[in-house]
């Protein structure tokens, strides 16, 4: 496996983070750009699977060289323990966003709609598939760009997926049908489903689908009917509602061809209605949620997402129990 690596060890500062297989410090790169570095634990690394996910993990941000996507600086190791070396993180997540401000105009869901559609399509074009887009794993930066972390449960479909079979992964709250049911194909439209939730949360303040328990959410995912976002009282235009409706069908092959299509619909209707006379400029600015709101402490993406899978293989029989019983109904 070849890895791009830096001529150095990093030298590891603060503590920025702590998760289940490891720590995120703050460093600097040769020439002084600050930057995170992820070291696998000592207590995990004889674990081969553990080790592969993080070196895949690794291999995925490699590839991926795109600016609403969080930049991978390079890795080896540090003391004998894996690391990765990635930007550092100088704002927040939009799921600290939201707790504060609890929904956005239809203005700025726009905006950061477009972000996302890029950095997706992005991923899509190098054959990855995120698998985990949510709020809190979307970050902000100073220079008001939004930025898509977390590859930990990322697919690249053209390696062999390390994830074992019958396995659900992911995040209840914004996963589609044929994520939930295991056995099905994962693809880039799976994304696309978690996209729509990820608007429909931005702009209303709910995810599409709430219960008190995974299964109630799943069984919803899989049967409910679509919802429209108007109907929680939001200000927002037809078309971002139609569009958000469409990226949350339940089959695959209904939602919208690609990300790159989005992207396209939602800048295309934006200039349209500013040609109109409309107001379509984010209240306040691009930046004014991060100077106003955001108090600039260095975050990282979690380092664990992946790790969910040890507890999802405890819990496996009783999930994939609930799936099964679901599509029964």
């Amino acid at each position: 496996m070849l890895l791009q690596s830096l001529a150095d060890p990093p030298k590891l500062g603060d503590v920025l983070g702590h998760g289940t297989v490891g720590a995120v410090y703050r460093s600097q790169l040769d020439d002084g750009t600050s930057i995170a570095v992820k070291v696998l634990s000592p207590n995990v690394s004889h674990d081969e699977k553990v080790k592969r996910r993080f070196e895949r993990e690794m291999l995925i941000l490699e590839k991926l060289k795109h600016p609403n996507i969080i930049r991978y600086h390079g890795g080896g190791k540090i003391d004998g323990q894996l690391y990765y070396a990635m930007e550092l993180i100088d704002g927040g997540s939009l799921k600290q966003l939201l707790v504060r401000h609890r929904r956005f105009s239809w203005q700025q869901v726009v905006e950061w709609g477009i972000q996302i559609c890029s950095a997706l399509q992005h991923a899509h074009n190098h054959g990855i598939v995120h698998r985990d887009l949510k709020p809190g794993n979307l970050f902000l930066m100073r220079d008001g760009r939004l930025v898509l972390g977390d590859f930990g449960i990322a697919l690249d479909t053209g390696e062999a997926d390390l994830t074992g079979d019958g396995i659900t992964v992911g995040t209840y709250a914004y996963m589609p049908p044929e994520q939930i049911c295991a056995g099905q194909t994962i693809t880039n439209q799976t994304d696309l489903y978690a996209l729509g939730c990820v608007l429909y949360e931005l702009l209303t303040g709910q995810p599409p689908y709430r219960g008190e328990n995974f299964a109630q959410i799943w069984e919803q995912h899989l049967h409910a009917e679509i919802p429209d976002p108007r109907a929680e009282g939001v200000d927002a235009p037809d078309w971002l509602a139609t569009m958000i409706m469409r990226l949350l069908e339940k089959d695959p092959q209904q939602r919208p061809f690609n990300a790159r299509m989005v992207e396209g619909q939602f800048k295309q209707n934006r200039e349209r209605m500013r040609e109109e006379g409309m107001d379509v400029e984010v209240p306040g600015g691009s930046l004014s949620l991060l100077q106003e709101e955001l108090p600039f402490q260095a975050s990282q993406p979690a380092d664990v997402s992946w790790l969910r899978l040890a507890s999802l293989v405890l819990a496996a029989a009783a999930i994939v129990g609930a799936a099964w019983l679901i599509n029964q109904r």
